[in-house]
């Protein structure tokens, strides 16, 4: 007789392949028809808020895999407290303005750009911001992040850069903001001043010089103060040396020549310059030099020797040239000592004409010229390449350079600004907590911020100069005025209009009493922008909250968008934007090399996903250490594709088998349950106390190993394992496989919320399946984070289970032998026969006797004592001395229905190949 009629099989509609590339948009078209956000926020309404604040991707290509990453963590952490019952909207947001959009803009445009007018030129960088908002955000929903997607922040929105006008006329008001000629990172190639976040810092092989500077009072050329140098096109600007007035500097003698230099170094220059047969005839103090004079080997000019406390003895020669027009160092010490602020260098990075025959040279390609007249006029001692890390601008990727040029700054000193905002850095909640250090180390030592542009697609300065008397016009009627027009009109009114047509009628100048203005054409640095978002977006918007709960995003914004706001913050509200900072690595190929698009390593993220699905990406996501660098290859997408296989096939397995459970009339109270189905329930919950701390504590690669050991190793290889037999073969409304079913459906109701933050899609799919749910909700995203009952955690019942998994793993041992010596194929062959040599053991085992069948899927177990030892042929356990098994085949003949070998098969004459217990499953059917 055939008796599969007479087995609960699994049935469910629910697929084994999840072809998550077609099922996914399927789910997206559900969650858009059946406004599941919108839902999710009216079902939120009143609730506490947890604000994640979205710091702006550039709305300039394709999102690829690292902004994908960042897009997938901020969206497990908004789904997550959505179930935990906050109310958690997430407004995305866009950075459109600046270099990186003009940039592409103007490449594209070719020859054609040098007709545009600055308003054709910023309506083409608009058009092309606008078109990739809406390619990211299409990408970015693709990966199923739930967000305010019909009402985004965009920089370029009139009410945003009227915040940004506000926000600048606060710290205008306060006097952080100020004009001055300064030194500040010049990018040559894309011509303009660039701020500390804009620029990145690569190896780059410059030119080493030693040169000497004759000393005034000196005979030419016989005594000279030794300078060194790794940019020689700076010589030009040069108006001091620096000594430190407390190191020791040693007059070097060779072929009658003399050398000061600072006398730790001495050996190592000399050694370079192949003058090893040199003489030190007297060392003197620095602070004994400071006050003479040299004549400059280049312009003949004289300059004085000035003390400098930050001059270092470890490196060069210990005598500093010094151009206040060229370095951030050497402009303070040339404001100490009141020397000019020079540096003959225009935009394009060429010498000026007040370097006479050089003007027109690039002064990176008059190094060498430079270095080949000093050696043929005899100021060279020595010259060598040198590789180190220097400031590159961060769109071009071209090495930059410091020049002096009329910039507008914050400063970070004025009012203790600095201290403040370091005071502040220890009130937040840093994630990693490295990041506390590495922020507050940014901040010590970053310069004050320059925050004017000398390009066209941006929020402009709102400035106004008097025509007359060339002051600035400190007004806050000014300012209102630009904030005035930017919310009526946007940013392109500032270029379209004349001075006199935004100022009030009424105003002149206090100065010279004229009216009679011109406009700062300048724009804002982008860092500006997006560094108000927390005015822009949290602090007037009824569904957010400030300060924001957290801030998220990668480790370089600890001197970008991290420390822009926070200063930002500072000046108009005292305090940090955030209450928590989590920061994440950098995207890494299968090598560990960084991805980006100069190595071609670049994944976009479309292409992932319609190769894999979101939730595999969003799975890969959660399983890597974020602290670290994210590494991303085919063979670790493999590993993440058998990782979700396990977890989706154990959804399947219990979809299968609670297709006839109805739990409203089919739960077996927990007092009723079996205890290995307690043991299941007590493993469940403490996986529900795991999986809420890594959530709460932002730890995903522990929540995903926590989520698939459960699914692999407490169900798949233990649980689902042992539970076949009763599911399967038992009678359908058995109290046996009712409690199996009543724990299976708790488990698959509580796993499938544990894993809707991490795979929306999936867990969706599974809620969709669901015939009986405990939460009448449209989507699984609208139920809230499961609560256990406190009595299903059972310490005691779990260490017995502990131990009856390391027997059974004995047995597994005893049994995989016994089929390598072909005493057996099959495990349910076996009869099991276990000695024990511990009167503890023996008794232990005796309690779950009529278990153990089932718990080592065998046909029959017989308990022994062994007092006395273990018999003849039976050797101890691996790990369990005190144990011995012994294997044989099971007496009787094989039930047809169950594959047990039973002497009970062929006691029915209606069903002689069906087993008794088999046969009073097949009565009660």
């Amino acid at each position: 007789m055939d008796y599969r009629e007479t087995l609960n099989l699994p049935k469910t509609k629910f697929p084994m392949r999840a072809n998550l590339a077609k099922r996914e948009p399927e789910i997206l078209q559900f969650w858009e028809e059946n406004h599941i956000y919108e839902a999710l926020r009216e079902k939120s309404y009143g609730k506490p808020k947890y604000v994640l604040h979205d710091g702006p991707p550039y709305a300039n290509g394709n999102v690829h895999l690292g902004t994908a990453m960042n897009k997938i963590l901020k969206d497990i952490i908004v789904r997550y407290k959505s179930l935990r019952g906050y109310d958690s909207p997430y407004v995305p947001g866009w950075d459109c303005h600046g270099l990186p959009i003009e940039h592409q803009v103007m490449k594209s445009l070719s020859e054609e750009k040098k007709n545009l007018s600055q308003l054709e030129i910023r309506k083409k960088c608009r058009s092309f911001a606008e078109k990739f908002v809406n390619i990211q955000k299409k990408q970015f929903k693709r990966l199923g992040v739930f967000g305010e997607w019909d009402h985004p922040y965009l920089t370029m929105n009139r009410d945003y850069e009227a915040k940004i006008i506000r926000v600048f006329g606060e710290l205008w008001k306060q006097g952080l903001i100020y004009k001055a000629l300064k030194p500040v990172h010049w990018c040559i190639r894309c011509q303009t001043a660039l701020a500390e976040a804009e620029v990145e810092y690569a190896e780059h092989r410059s030119p080493s010089v030693y040169v000497k500077f004759p000393l005034v009072e000196a005979t030419k050329k016989t005594e000279s103060i030794l300078i060194w140098t790794t940019t020689p096109w700076t010589l030009w600007a040069n108006q001091a040396v620096a000594v430190h007035p407390e190191y020791e500097y040693a007059y070097v003698n060779y072929q009658g020549e003399t050398l000061i230099l600072v006398k730790d170094m001495v050996a190592v220059v000399m050694k370079k310059a192949g003058r090893e047969e040199y003489r030190i005839i007297k060392t003197v103090f620095g602070k004994e030099l400071a006050g003479r004079q040299y004549q400059h080997p280049l312009t003949g000019k004289v300059c004085p020797i000035i003390r400098g406390e930050t001059v270092v003895k470890d490196e060069g020669s210990g005598c500093v040239h010094i151009a206040p027009g060229h370095g951030e160092a050497d402009y303070e010490l040339g404001l100490k000592h009141k020397l000019p602020i020079y540096a003959p260098v225009n935009e394009q990075g060429c010498f000026t004409q007040e370097v006479g025959d050089w003007a027109g040279k690039n002064v990176f390609q008059a190094n060498q010229p430079i270095a080949e007249r000093l050696k043929k006029e005899g100021f060279l001692l020595h010259e060598e390449a040198l590789s180190h890390s220097y400031p590159h601008c961060w769109r071009c990727k071209d090495a930059v350079i410091f020049r002096a040029t009329e910039q507008w700054f914050i400063s970070i000193d004025y009012q203790e600004f600095r201290e403040r905002a370091l005071k502040e850095v220890s009130k937040v909640r840093w994630i990693p907590h490295w990041g506390e250090n590495r922020m507050r180390g940014m901040l010590i030592t970053r310069p004050d911020w320059c925050i004017s542009r000398q390009r066209v697609w941006g929020v402009p300065l709102p400035i106004f100069y008097c025509r007359e008397c060339h002051q600035e016009l400190k007004s806050e009627k000014a300012l209102e005025a630009a904030e005035r027009l930017m919310a009526q009109k946007g940013s392109d009114a500032w270029f379209l209009r004349e001075a006199e047509e935004i100022l009030p009628v009424d105003l002149c100048c206090p100065d010279c009493g004229r009216r009679n203005f011109r406009k700062e054409m300048d724009i804002l640095d982008v860092w500006f922008e997006s560094g108000v978002s927390h005015q822009a977006v949290l602090k007037d918007n009824e569904k957010l909250s400030y300060p924001a709960d957290l801030y998220l995003e990668g480790s370089d914004q600890h001197r970008g968008w991290f420390q822009t706001s926070l200063l930002t913050a500072m000046g108009v509200a005292g305090g940090a934007p955030y209450k928590t900072v989590l920061t994440h690595g950098f995207m890494v190929d299968g090598e560990g090399r960084k991805m980006s698009k100069s190595r071609g390593n670049l994944i976009s993220s479309e292409e992932a996903v319609e190769r894999f699905g979101a939730d595999i990406i969003r799975l890969w996501v959660s399983s890597e250490d974020y602290r670290n660098d994210i590494a991303f290859s085919e063979e670790i997408l493999a590993h993440i594709v058998e990782a979700y296989r396990h977890i989706r096939n154990s959804c399947r397995f219990i979809l299968g088998n609670i297709e006839d459970f109805d739990y409203a009339k089919d739960e077996v109270e927990y007092s009723n349950l079996l205890e290995i189905d307690r043991w299941a329930l007590s493993r469940l919950a403490n996986l529900v106390t795991r999986t809420t701390e890594a959530y709460d504590d932002f730890i995903f690669h522990r929540l995903y190993h926590d989520l698939h050991n459960f699914c692999v190793v407490d169900l798949s290889a233990f649980y689902f394992d042992i539970l076949k037999d009763r599911l399967y073969t038992f009678a359908a409304n058995s109290p046996g496989r009712r409690s199996a079913q009543t724990v299976l459906h708790k488990i698959l109701l509580t796993l499938v919320r544990l894993i809707a933050p991490l795979l929306p899609f999936t867990a969706e799919e599974i809620w969709g399946h669901l015939a009986r749910k405990d939460e009448n909700v449209a989507s699984i995203h609208l139920s809230s984070w499961p609560q256990l009952p406190d009595d299903y955690l059972d310490a005691n019942l779990e260490e017995r289970w502990k131990e009856l998994l390391r027997i059974r793993e004995e047995v597994y041992r005893a049994l995989e032998k016994a089929r390598n010596e072909k005493v057996l194929g099959n495990s349910l062959e076996a009869e099991v026969t276990i000695f024990s040599t511990s009167p503890e053991k023996t008794f232990f085992l005796k309690g779950y006797e009529e278990q153990l069948p089932t718990i080592f899927i065998v046909s029959r177990v017989e308990l022994r004592e062994a007092e006395k030892g273990l018999p003849e042929g039976v050797a101890p356990g691996e790990e369990i001395k005190e144990l011995g098994v012994r294997i044989k085949k099971a007496p009787g003949d094989k039930c047809q229905r169950c594959w047990t070998y039973s002497e009970t098969v062929g006691e029915s004459q209606e069903h002689p190949t069906a087993c008794r217990r088999c046969l009073e499953a097949i009565i009660t059917k």
